[in-house]
């Protein structure tokens, strides 16, 4: 029987419950194609799920294997599948777990065509981040020009996004942010930096009237006071927001759906220059426990993406 590699999570825990591991070559079923992996993003949830934080609302069957957005090769076109042929180059986010493998059975309805000019590396960082930018940052409603918004966590994948997107969309951005990322943060468009370690952003900002918080914790809680009478959060950090909103106010809890129309934009976009993708760092499939640890423990300036050729 052929094998491909994975990274599995055995049991939940630290960096040593997850593991390289053999499995059965897939095949591609009805509505499916097989994607032979060239690379894909490392996130959040990686650690997440790997600690047992959404075991609740997620049970697992253990062992599991993790990542959940790639980018590689159509192998394979399973039946009831028109838009895709083998050798596409192709990019997404699969709505669940199961990217760190060899080969990768994908419904095709989530994947994307890179576009000329782009890299599996450039192309693996963006189905999640970019497109998690964008759904929270229009899911409480309209970007109007002039609209305050403060973005916490705005050096990392998902908030140099936002960043960019309210900056096109003519808001007043606001973003909180290492000190040593506050020139990069300018960059891609924000008008207002604030060092999270250096200050406190309650004091500096008011009648904001949309905070994207990609943080959670302390930091959210402590978002409230700087809101709007009419405004929102929106978290993609802190599910309890659902239970937590003050009486009166409005909080709203957000999960990435893919949307392969909307990433083959921006991945457009990306491919032209018009929007900036910053990669922290790239790194071989061995590595990518450790890489998966250093997402939980260190300040990420963009994304870290697992190549599987090197």
């Amino acid at each position: 029987m052929k094998t491909i590699r994975s990274l599995q999570l055995m049991q939940y825990g630290g960096p040593d419950s997850v593991r390289i591991a053999d499995l059965p070559t897939p095949v591609a079923g009805p509505g499916q194609v097989l994607v032979r992996v060239h690379a894909a993003g490392v996130n959040a949830l990686d650690w997440k799920v790997r600690e047992g934080y959404v075991k609740d609302a997620f049970p697992l069957p253990l062992p599991a294997v993790l990542g959940i957005e790639l980018a590689g090769v159509v192998e394979q076109v399973g039946s009831d599948v028109s838009h895709l042929s083998v050798g596409d180059r192709v990019m997404g986010s699969l709505g669940r777990l199961g990217a760190y493998a060899d080969l990768v059975a994908v419904d095709a309805d989530k994947l994307a065509l890179l576009p000329a000019g782009l890299s599996m590396v450039q192309a693996a960082a963006l189905p999640v981040a970019a497109v998690s930018a964008w759904q929270s940052l229009y899911l409480a409603g309209p970007i109007k020009a002039g609209q305050r918004i403060l973005i916490h966590g705005a050096a990392g994948a998902v908030g140099g996004f936002a960043v960019q997107f309210a900056h096109q969309a003519g808001a007043h951005v606001s973003a909180t942010a290492l000190g040593s990322h506050a020139d990069y943060v300018h960059g891609l468009g924000a008008d207002h930096v604030m060092d999270y370690q250096a200050a406190q952003f309650e004091a500096l900002v008011k009648d904001i009237d949309l905070v994207l918080d990609y943080v959670g914790g302390e930091t959210l809680e402590r978002s409230w006071s700087v809101l709007a009478t009419d405004g929102a959060i929106v978290s993609t950090a802190s599910p309890a927001i659902l239970a937590t909103t003050p009486p009166g106010r409005r909080g709203l809890w957000f999960m990435n759906q893919p949307d392969r129309v909307r990433l083959a934009e921006i991945a457009r976009e990306v491919a032209a220059g018009s929007l900036q993708s910053q990669i922290a760092a790239v790194v071989p499939f061995e590595e990518l426990p450790a890489a998966i640890e250093r997402s939980r423990t260190l300040p990420q300036l963009g994304k870290t993406v697992v190549d599987f050729l090197r």
